[in-house]
């Protein structure tokens, strides 16, 4: 057998592990989110369908299988059903620029099969492709994503779709800028657009997180924001919009919407976990571990992120289009491009004068927090001013 035939198959083999593994974590995390909400709101939650009612996804599985799939006569059909796919594809394939444990060794019973055909001696990455340009990968299928989302709300010839549809596309255009600069930081620092070495550089516990905290909020919050989870989710507003760019669905085909969603969820908290939470690492312990126990750890790691959505999402309410807008603009966009400056600072404060490279960057996180500080107390001072100013008017 070819090497190149070897290949071929040893990525289809991991592209549809990991397609499958994605796709069961969707059920898993629609009850979990259940469960989430009602401990929340101090109810019970689905607890009818098996034991605390971990079979109600498969109920709602069935459910959406047997239901017809109703097509309204006034949409054009062919994008109105090709809209779902192109939301769900690039969701999954986003996963294989994914690194989900170390490498598999040579001496494992797999690693020792394609060893013996001179094929993967060093052991098979966990990961489908390892590219050069790896994070721009990620940034291509986040942006074709939301064709998916505007085909909805134009093919379905509804005005509320529509709506839904455009309000999609400005929230991932202002949110992608301040997103990008976020990991613009982290490529400044690592010097690389390989997410595995990436994961790689960040092993023996020194995490991208600990240095570069504000740069992972903004990034959590516009990754937040790109998946059109609440308190951004205003592309599917009930109390304004019907349903969304999704109104006119029915079937497995509105099903679908949702599990590119929760795709979308899972894949999100997995870039943030390669660059800012070391991946599978686990504070050099990775370095003596067996790979399916690193893939455990990134599981975990992941699981933590999903967990810290779905708590997002039950706690703050949704925000008015203005507010998102604001957000994104006004706040994280000044804010993650300071971030980019004070980071070069730092960079180039320990390659010409030699300062140790985590307190330069330290010392600008620092900084960033104290200027955003200051400016909304001047901020608040000015408004207290002006009210006080409008009130002696009257």
């Amino acid at each position: 057998m070819s090497t190149l035939l070897i290949q071929i198959v040893v990525a289809l083999a991991k592209a549809l592990f990991i397609i499958l593994l994605v796709l069961t974590a969707v059920p898993i995390l629609v009850w979990a989110e259940r469960r989430v909400s009602a401990w929340m709101q101090d109810r019970h939650g689905p607890n009818r369908v098996g034991p605390a009612g971990l079979l109600q996804p498969i109920a709602d599985g069935i459910k959406f299988l047997t239901k017809e799939v109703l097509i309204p006569a006034h949409v054009d059909r062919k994008l109105y059903l090709a809209a779902p796919v192109i939301l769900l594809v690039p969701s999954l394939m986003t996963g294989a620029i994914i690194p989900w444990s170390k490498p598999i060794p040579a001496d494992s019973a797999l690693g020792g099969l394609l060893s013996a055909v001179n094929w993967a001696p060093d052991g098979i990455p966990f990961q489908v492709a390892q590219i050069n340009v790896g994070v721009l990968y990620f940034f291509a299928m986040a942006s074709l994503a939301v064709y998916g989302i505007i085909l909805a709300g134009w093919a379905s010839n509804n005005k509320y779709t529509l709506l839904g549809g455009l309000r999609a596309s400005a929230q991932v255009i202002s949110y992608e800028l301040s997103l990008g600069l976020a990991i613009l930081s982290v490529l400044l620092i690592v010097g690389t657009l390989q997410l595995n070495t990436i994961v790689e550089w960040q092993a023996g516990g020194m995490w991208m997180v600990f240095a570069q905290p504000v740069t992972w909020v903004i990034f959590t919050i516009a990754a937040l924001a790109e998946t059109n989870r609440a308190p951004f989710d205003l592309a599917e507003c009930e109390q304004e919009l019907v349903g969304g760019y999704h109104t006119e669905y029915s079937g497995m085909t509105f099903a679908t919407f949702f599990l590119a969603e929760y795709a979308n969820m899972t894949m999100s908290a997995a870039l943030n976990v390669c660059l800012f939470w070391g991946g599978y690492t686990f504070f050099g312990l990775e370095q003596i571990l067996p790979w399916w126990i690193t893939f455990g750890i990134f599981l975990a790691k992941v699981a933590a992120f999903l967990f810290l959505f779905l708590l997002i999402r039950w706690t703050f309410p949704r925000f008015r289009y203005d507010q998102l807008m604001r957000l994104g603009w006004k706040m994280l966009l000044p804010l993650a491009l300071g971030n980019v400056v004070l980071t070069a600072l730092g960079l180039a404060a320990h390659e010409m004068w030699g300062v140790p490279l985590w307190p330069a960057l330290i010392v600008g996180q620092v900084a960033l927090i104290g200027g955003v500080a200051l400016v909304s107390v001047m901020r608040t001072k000015a408004e207290s001013a002006g009210s006080a100013e409008s009130q002696a008017r009257a």
